[in-house]
């Protein structure tokens, strides 16, 4: 199947070809990369947008279980929902488990849902490196609501914001005061902040949590993206599923006014410049990868790790062995 029958069959919302080409996206061989590059232009080219939904927070929070719980609620309300679930891949064998589907029982029986593991592949971020390119071939096959679950690694899982448009940051009761919640770095780029597990025994440490972040939130620079109000924080409990519903109007409410006042359009276009970038260093990382490159660093790195050549002047040769290449 050529790249334009495979769009052709995203388009008409068959599930098989938006595996296909997931899988195709993801693979890393010189042939499929063309055909990948040929087909996320047609997916793009049909025109179709979803509302991109990245999510962080550490192991445990209860991202899966939250993202299932909110995943039913938006099904219930007739939208059709994609998950596309980072998992992290082993350092030491590139492996990795793809458990995520196994956890979301309930949703991934739904036929207006789709859920799909990917492995992160030592890509830092907390996402797989080419999970924009799945999030368009799923807008493509007509999902109104596109969820990106991160690694769940902590403070650097700032990339998700350069492929969504709402950034939601997921934290467990008695997760920090409100001098731990002002920390640069994640908490800046979240536009919501949701305590999740507030039932309970928690409610009451939930409430409190809830409350330092919001002070927190109000230290920050107001953002010029953002009305006022905006960053967030909200409690919710995806076991007991409460919570959800205000969180999705306030989600659907910033989304609203981001695109009335022209912030939607121009943040989707400052994302597609730093996609720009990133597969330009990507590529010049590859170009070392090659010969003659290859054989070169081979013989500075083992000048380094002699001794005789410190890594800073070993990586300024290398860098003017490519300048004059």
């Amino acid at each position: 199947m050529d790249a334009q029958e495979l769009a052709n069959a995203v388009i008409a919302g068959d599930r098989r070809a938006l595996a296909r080409s997931i899988t195709l996206v993801e693979s890393a061989r010189a042939d499929h990369r063309a055909k990948a590059i040929e087909l996320v232009a047609l997916a793009r080219a049909h025109g179709r947008q979803a509302l991109r939904i990245g999510l962080s927070g550490t192991p445990g929070v209860g991202k899966s279980t939250f993202i299932e719980a909110f995943g039913m609620q938006l099904l219930a309300r007739g939208l059709r929902v994609a998950v596309l679930a980072v998992d992290p891949s082993s350092a030491r064998s590139g492996g990795s488990i793809l458990g995520d589907k196994t956890r979301m029982d309930r949703l991934s029986r739904e036929p207006a849902a789709f859920i799909r593991p990917s492995p992160s592949q030592a890509q830092m971020g907390g996402v797989a490196r080419r999970t924009r390119e799945a999030v368009a071939l799923c807008e493509a096959a007509g999902f109104d609501v596109v969820l990106v679950e991160t690694v769940g690694v902590g403070q650097s899982e700032t990339v998700v914001a350069e492929i969504c448009d709402l950034f939601l940051l997921l934290l467990a009761p008695a997760g920090g005061d409100e001098l731990q919640g002002v920390k640069r770095g994640i908490m800046e780029m979240a536009d919501m902040i949701l305590v999740n597990k507030a039932d309970g025994d928690l409610k009451a440490a939930a409430t409190r949590t809830c409350a330092d972040y919001a002070g927190a939130l109000r230290l920050l620079r107001h953002r010029p993206q953002d009305p006022e109000g905006f960053p967030k924080a909200m409690m919710v409990s995806a076991v007991a599923e409460t919570g959800m519903a205000e969180a999705w109007a306030e989600m659907s409410a910033l989304a609203d006014w981001r695109r009335a006042n022209g912030h939607w359009d121009s943040r989707r276009a400052t994302q597609a410049q730093h996609w720009f970038r990133e597969e330009v260093r990507q590529g010049l990382l590859a170009v070392l990868d090659r010969e003659p490159a290859k054989g070169s660093m081979t013989a500075l790195g083992a000048k380094v790790l002699a001794g005789t050549l410190s890594p800073e002047a070993a990586a300024a040769e290398m860098l003017a062995l490519l300048g004059r290449s």
